[in-house]
């Protein structure tokens, strides 16, 4: 099974997480990270699901905007709740992971079943974010031992100063556009700004 990498914007747009338990707290996070609005269906919730649905009146910012992006609903999962999303992630039991698969399958929509690859047809990754890059490590949910274990080796790998890269790109990008270069001029011009990063560097004393 070969896959697309995609980066998806789910930045207030509506996301169906079914699944009460602690694997589904660890998926909340990282959508409710992206900006998504999580719907909660399960009969049963994890404390930890629970406990940000009550925070709304935190003191904390960041944690009343993941209680209003999040809601929690008290039932097994129906069908009608595929109803106006945008991804559904199936984080509960195989066999409803299967009924999950098989309802947005019918409504042509993307699911991420935890660690169960055959009722998934969407994959979440290992994630290196840092100062405005970002690199996803997939194995089709076949060794996520392994996702996590690149992961880890890829971020103590990137440079330091990173984010000096990041703005030296960005600075010569709007050099690029006003000046017309071609697609691929900009790759070696990208290289020798970021060596100079370095030349003044050894030059000193």
């Amino acid at each position: 099974m070969e896959l697309l990498p995609l980066f998806v914007n789910l930045t207030g747009r509506d996301v169906l997480l079914v699944g009460g338990g602690r694997v589904a707290a660890q998926k909340l996070e990282q959508l409710l990270a992206a900006g998504a609005r999580v719907r909660v269906v399960a009969p049963e919730i994890v404390p930890e699901i629970r406990s940000g649905a009550r925070h709304a009146d935190a003191a904390d910012p960041a944690r009343r905007r993941a209680a209003v992006q999040m809601e929690i609903v008290h039932r097994e999962f129906a069908p009608a709740d595929l109803d106006d999303v945008w991804l559904v992630v199936a984080a509960a039991t195989p066999a409803v992971n299967r009924e999950v698969a098989a309802a947005a399958e019918a409504r042509r929509l993307f699911v991420n079943a935890v660690d169960d690859p055959p009722n998934a047809t969407a994959f979440l990754s290992g994630v290196v974010r840092r100062d405005g890059v970002t690199i996803a490590i997939s194995t089709s949910g076949d060794a996520p031992a392994l996702t996590a274990l690149l992961r880890a080796g890829l971020d103590r790998l990137l440079p330091r100063d990173l984010a000096v890269w990041m703005q030296t790109a960005r600075d010569e990008r709007a050099g690029w556009r006003h000046d017309s270069v071609p697609m691929e001029a900009r790759k070696p011009r990208l290289l020798r700004a970021l060596n100079a990063l370095y030349e003044s560097e050894d030059a000193k004393p």
